[in-house]
């Protein structure tokens, strides 16, 4: 059974003029393309199996993102159905030059694991092991509520 801290992905998408809006900052729709593609990649790695995108729970921008600066993503799966799969996403601002971030976004996104056919398929348990796996659990879950 795949462990949370098994399907955590972090990945870094420098922002350009054409992924910029009016006010010279990251779109958001383009910030929520790379939040679903990073959250996929979660999701299958946890289920083996294609994952697509089945619901947008959450989605709060919090900051923005500028020309020049890196968006940092994170995912994890946080939680499991028969078929679905819950992803935790993060993102933040990061100053390439020093590194600094600053957390921007905060999301969940629900998944579902579907065959070559497209029909939805059974999903592992998920399993938390470690401390740093159940305080992430415990954010997901209570951004949640």
């Amino acid at each position: 059974m795949p462990t949370l801290l098994e399907t955590h992905i972090e990945n870094r998408f420098r922002v350009q003029p054409h992924h910029a809006n009016n006010h010279q900052t990251l779109h958001g729709g383009n910030l929520m393309k790379w939040l679903d593609e990073i959250g996929a990649m979660s999701a299958m790695r946890f289920a083996g199996e294609t994952c697509v995108t089945a619901q947008v729970n959450r989605l709060d921008f919090s900051r923005p993102i500028g020309i020049g600066d890196t968006a940092l993503v994170e995912a994890y799966v946080y939680d499991a159905g028969r078929s679905s799969v819950k992803v935790a996403l993060r993102a933040w601002r990061e100053e390439p030059r020093t590194g600094e971030t600053e957390l921007t976004t905060e999301s969940t996104f629900t998944f579902v694991a579907v065959d070559a056919d497209s029909s939805p398929v059974t999903v592992p348990s998920l399993t938390v092991e470690t401390e740093e796996g159940e305080r992430l659990r415990e954010r997901a879950l209570d951004r949640d509520e």
